[in-house]
């Protein structure tokens, strides 16, 4: 049976394709043309190229394939053109779903986030069926994966799309080879680059245990359906606390109030404008850091069968593969233990 894969060179992707190799998954990934391909390097999976705005080329990928896991995404918290992610995270997946189902492909799983469900000041869980709506999304990315979904489940509605949905939460883990903005925070964080936090929180789960989330969801799931794959809720000081003692790093002490961080992130946002390079702190992440953004995968645990591991693995692992690539000053705990 062939399966095509989308996003297959990213982070959350290529921990999926290894799981679909396991699972004896006979794997075709559609590839960018110039994208890097180091995250598949050494896989067993045919390649071909493509682009989610180009659908004659999503037609020529899905020949002869029976399933389809639509992990691609454009997952960046701060653009110039936010219609650059409606075009790919919207238009994109329509236009993969159109050539699916031409194609009669049988089961797909599409790769949703929490980002679209709701999340609440005083830290209270929410789950699969929270009510949230458009006007609840903050920020260029959240809103496009809303929107995203929300075209999902009108094809599932209207034409009978055979679609399990999924939602991960923040994966941790290695091959974060962009790195993600959590993994990108965690980097900082064993650099010794965070000297304070916000009073935030968000949901950490391996890497691994979403990929392995999303084959449950194609073996298990129930068309129409969403799933949460998450791990562990935390506090933003928690998780930093965390990932310093694991580098070896003093944690930061100091909490900081939102409010007087506008004006830095107004002013970051203004020179990204001009210089292309993105901001390191942005309106929008301070306009979501006002929730946290804490999840129930009771759901996915009952139905899928689905277990995620301590977040403590997650961030080793995270750090190990960080520290392999020569992104930290010095080892983390889990490589000096391996040495």
């Amino acid at each position: 049976m062939t399966t095509l894969l989308t996003g297959g060179t990213g982070f959350v992707g290529s921990a999926v394709a290894r799981e679909l190799l396991d699972a004896r998954h006979e794997l075709r990934v559609l590839v960018r043309p110039g994208r890097p391909r180091d995250n598949l390097d050494g896989l067993d999976v045919e390649i071909v190229e493509g682009d989610l705005r180009d659908p004659a080329s999503l037609a020529r990928a899905l020949k002869g394939c029976r399933a389809l896991f639509h992990v691609a995404a454009d997952y960046r918290l701060w653009v110039r053109d936010p219609e650059e992610l409606e075009r790919v995270n919207v238009g994109g997946t329509e236009n993969l779903l159109s050539a699916a189902l031409k194609e009669g492909v049988e089961r797909i799983v599409y790769t949703s986030s929490v980002a679209t469900l709701a999340a609440f000041t005083d830290g209270r869980l929410a789950d699969e069926s929270t009510p949230v709506s458009l006007a609840d999304m903050v920020g260029a990315y959240k809103r496009s994966k809303f929107l995203a979904e929300e075209r999902v489940r009108a094809r599932v509605a209207r034409d009978g799309a055979p679609v399990v949905i999924v939602c991960p939460s923040a994966p941790v883990g290695p091959r974060d080879i962009k790195p993600t903005p959590t993994g990108l925070m965690i980097l900082d964080a064993a650099r010794g680059r965070i000297p304070a936090y916000v009073d935030t929180g968000l949901n950490v789960v391996h890497v691994a245990d979403v990929a392995r989330g999303h084959r449950l969801a194609y073996e298990r799931g129930r068309i129409g359906e969403r799933y949460i794959l998450g791990g562990t809720n935390l506090s933003l000081k928690e998780l930093l606390r965390g990932v310093a003692e694991e580098a070896g790093r003093h944690p930061p002490h100091v909490r900081l109030p939102r409010r007087p961080l506008y004006p830095v992130a107004w002013i970051d946002e203004f020179w990204a404008r001009r210089t292309g390079r993105e901001p390191r702190v942005t309106l929008d992440a301070l306009r979501m850091a006002r929730k946290k953004m804490y999840y129930s995968s009771e759901k996915a645990q009952k139905e899928l069968g689905y277990q995620a591991r301590p977040w403590r693995e997650a961030v080793a692992d995270a750090l190990e593969w960080f520290a392999g690539r020569g992104w930290l000053d010095h080892p983390s705990r889990s490589v000096q233990r391996s040495l």
